[in-house]
């Protein structure tokens, strides 16, 4: 399977998907409207992960390439028990980005048997590469297959009319904290990267420092959406 159908910046698509993969409903994903001090206030806590679209442009490869060359020649820190998957799927960056987010915190999240917590476990053991495989070559009766089968019907449900074919402009990122530091997951790279130090109390300052780097190095351009999965308020 090499083609989806893109998933639309959508809390309400992204909260149907997460529920889907076995996340209790006391958690959900909304939009976040700012990144200053203020803005961030009105986001529920906890929060556990940010899922940025960003423009998906000759700019960011270029500092992509460059923070990549500057990582392998300095090291950085990996914890263990960090999930992190390849993207060989065309499209799929956004489902990546909410398997990364959900994967990264079932502990917390207390996320119910099914598919996909069967793919969690299948996974464990596999590289980044093995689990991008996963996806890309899912046979029909497989945990992965009906994870990619639950996007493509949810990523119809979009308000705008999706075409797998349309090239792709704008990548979704998930920003997770893990072992004590801040992690950017993306799919596309050689590696997560790490943003230094972060917890489960700063987490949210924290990614949203990086999400405003993202913005200030594309500055041009005002494509960008963050979306948080958090506590749902009662």
């Amino acid at each position: 399977m090499s083609l989806l159908l893109p998933l639309e910046s959508n809390p309400d698509v992204m909260n149907k998907f997460m529920y889907l993969l076995g996340v209790p409903e006391k958690w959900n994903v909304v939009d976040v409207y700012g990144i200053d001090g203020d803005a961030l206030e009105w986001v529920p806590k906890p929060v556990l992960a940010l899922i940025l679209l960003f423009p998906y442009n000759t700019k960011y490869f270029e500092f992509a390439k460059q923070e990549a060359e500057e990582i392998k020649e300095k090291g950085q820190i990996i914890v263990p028990d960090l999930f992190y998957m390849k993207q060989y799927v065309s499209n799929a960056c956004g489902t990546i980005a909410l398997i990364h987010s959900v994967a990264n915190n079932a502990e917390r999240v207390q996320l119910q048997d099914g598919d996909f917590k069967k793919l969690l476990e299948n996974s464990k053991n596999l590289t980044p590469e093995e689990r991008g495989e996963m996806l890309s070559t899912a046979g029909v009766n497989s945990d992965a297959y009906k994870v990619i089968k639950a996007h493509q019907e949810l990523a119809k449900e979009g308000q705008t009319e999706a075409d797998p074919n349309e090239k792709v402009v704008h990548h979704f990122v998930a920003f997770v904290q893990k072992g004590g530091y801040l992690y950017e997951l993306d799919g596309r790279k050689d590696f997560p990267i790490n943003h230094g130090p972060s917890s489960e109390e700063t987490f949210l300052t924290d990614a949203a420092k990086v999400c405003k780097k993202f913005m200030e190095r594309d500055s041009e351009d005002v494509n960008f959406t963050i979306m948080a999965i958090t506590a749902k308020e009662s």
